[in-house]
């Protein structure tokens, strides 16, 4: 008998037919012998729904109510599959976040889980109960209610899968697993059948939207066995696991791209100590992630700096850096949001010199300028012109023979 933590996915439970959906497929998983915990988004579209009901009220609403609000929209999800279930003649339970025992930091929106308390869910499954937990959210220090971001039910499930020693965390969506590039702009991209916890969280932070980047980090460090399936039918999806479990390493698994992206440059910055940390440590104290950070040629004593965040943070840095720029006595700044990023990732690229060479050459074929670059040991991405970025993946796609991938 395993254990198994399901995720399902706000296209999976959009709607009570897909719920029932999910229903009778978690029946037929427990039949077979399986414990089941499973953890859902909120239905479809509900998350931008309360987001608009509260924006009719204020563009500035508290974050602490926010997350009330919007942990409201998995709990929904998580009673409506309990009670489908139960109708089912299936016995299951719903749990919020904070019954289910996951704490997390006081840090509203984008809230980091700092431990698990799975007794409660322990018990549920002697009673032999499918459970059935609201991702998404968590129980602050403070006694708030606090949610994790986008994509954070991904977070919970691994998290929880990690807590409770599960056999295997599935995380169902509406994609058969995780792809060499996008299917919407590579027609001929490959389904990718294992990948490892390195490359996955290169590929999720890069903006491959199939996996949470902090759910693949929480894969990884706890070394939970994660699957990315398809909710609509029964096809076998994408393992992520350790490089020791894989039968060989590609030199590049896949191409990622993303378009939240801006970027911020501050012209003649004085060249001296502490400088930088002035930047950038206004921004880490906002909670500000920076992304590229690029310096330019010394010229008199002085140098540019441009670096890039994601570009839903844009206007909460701007005046943050025009503060900077006076502070330090920089002559002024620049930004922009015309642009994204675009990434090779592949855990074979570190022992496989060359690579960059032949990505840059293939933008180069393409006529695509490239802004700005950043490496690591096994991703390569480039800022490009946002209006480049489909003819960007689908010539590194090719360069690579990505559609060969076996």
């Amino acid at each position: 008998m395993a254990l198994l933590v399901c995720k399902f996915g706000g296209s999976s439970v959009a709607s009570i037919d897909k719920i029932k959906n999910v229903a009778l497929r978690l029946k037929d998983m427990q039949s077979q012998g399986n414990e089941l915990v499973v953890v859902v988004s909120a239905m479809g579209d509900t998350t931008d729904e309360l987001l608009e009901l509260a924006g009719a009220i204020s563009d500035r609403n508290s974050a602490r109510e926010m997350d009330m609000l919007l942990a409201t929209g998995e709990q929904q999800s998580a009673a409506l599959l309990a009670l489908t279930l139960n109708n089912m003649k299936c016995p299951a339970i719903s749990l919020s976040g904070w019954q289910a025992g996951i704490k997390t930091d006081g840090i509203h929106s984008k809230a980091r889980i700092t431990g698990i308390k799975p007794e409660r869910i322990h018990n549920d499954l002697a009673l032999g109960s499918i459970v059935v937990i609201a991702g998404f959210q968590g129980l602050s220090p403070e006694q708030n209610i606090t949610t994790l971001g986008r994509g954070g039910s991904d977070t919970t499930a691994v998290a929880l899968a990690a807590a409770l020693g599960a056999d295997r965390c599935l995380i169902f969506t509406d994609v058969n697993g995780v792809y060499t590039a996008d299917p919407r702009i590579v027609q001929d991209a490959r389904k990718i059948d294992r990948i490892s916890y390195e490359e996955m969280l290169e590929m999720a932070s890069l903006g491959a939207g199939v996996l949470q980047p902090r759910a693949a980090e929480f894969a990884m460090h706890y070394n939970v066995d994660v699957e990315v399936l398809n909710t609509f039918n029964h096809q076998s999806g994408t393992i992520i696991t350790e490089v020791g479990k894989m039968e060989k390493q590609r030199i590049v698994s896949g191409i990622a791209h993303d378009f939240n992206v801006a970027r911020i440059a501050l012209f003649d910055v004085p060249d001296q100590p502490g400088v930088a940390m002035t930047i950038f440590k206004v921004l880490a104290e906002s909670k500000i992630n920076v992304d590229m950070v690029i310096q330019g040629g010394m010229r008199s004593n002085r140098n540019d700096i441009a670096f890039t965040i994601e570009r839903d943070e844009l206007d909460k840095a701007l005046p943050l850096v025009n503060e900077v720029v006076a502070k330090i006595g920089a002559s002024g700044m620049s930004y922009g949001q015309d642009v994204a990023k675009v990434s090779i990732v592949g855990a074979g690229m570190q022992s496989n010199p060359g690579v960059a060479a032949a990505m840059f050459e293939a933008l180069a074929d393409a006529e695509i300028n490239i802004h700005m670059i950043s490496t690591s040991e096994i991703k390569v991405s480039c800022i490009i012109d946002e209006d480049e970025v489909n003819k960007a993946v689908q010539a590194l796609h090719a360069k690579f023979r990505l559609s060969e991938v076996e």
